[in-house]
């Protein structure tokens, strides 16, 4: 095993999707595949929006977490276009080396998305 390379989430609304995590989350579309499939990079994992197939639906998916340099103004620019805020940022742990922030909103299937920041 090795670093991961694909993360599929099902959504119901592939358009609807693709604006989301392309305009609101600024992640770079590779390609779309078809009506309902789409392709994106977020850094060196690729993440593939899905129609629901086989078990569990809509908004039923693992949370992704994003890596961000500021979780409270990350945070602020995905609720302002309108994600929902699920939780706003706050600190979660004290590391030896840095204190995690960890602060959620949710995609238009309500999927949570996560945004973590490790401020040293």
């Amino acid at each position: 095993m090795s670093d991961i390379g694909l993360l599929a989430i099902k959504v119901s609304d592939g358009a609807q999707a693709t604006v989301f995590y392309r305009d609101v989350l600024g992640l770079k579309l590779l390609f779309p595949a078809g009506p309902n499939l789409a392709f994106f990079a977020a850094g060196a994992v690729r993440l593939r929006l899905t129609p629901p197939q086989g078990n569990g639906g809509v908004g039923e998916n693992s949370i992704l977490y994003f890596k961000v340099k500021d979780v409270v103004a990350t945070h602020a620019a995905m609720v302002a276009p309108g994600a929902a805020n699920e939780r706003e940022p706050q600190l979660t742990a004290k590391m030896p080396d840095h204190a995690l922030w960890i602060g959620f909103g949710r995609d238009p299937d309500r999927n949570l998305v996560g945004l973590k920041e490790e401020r040293r």
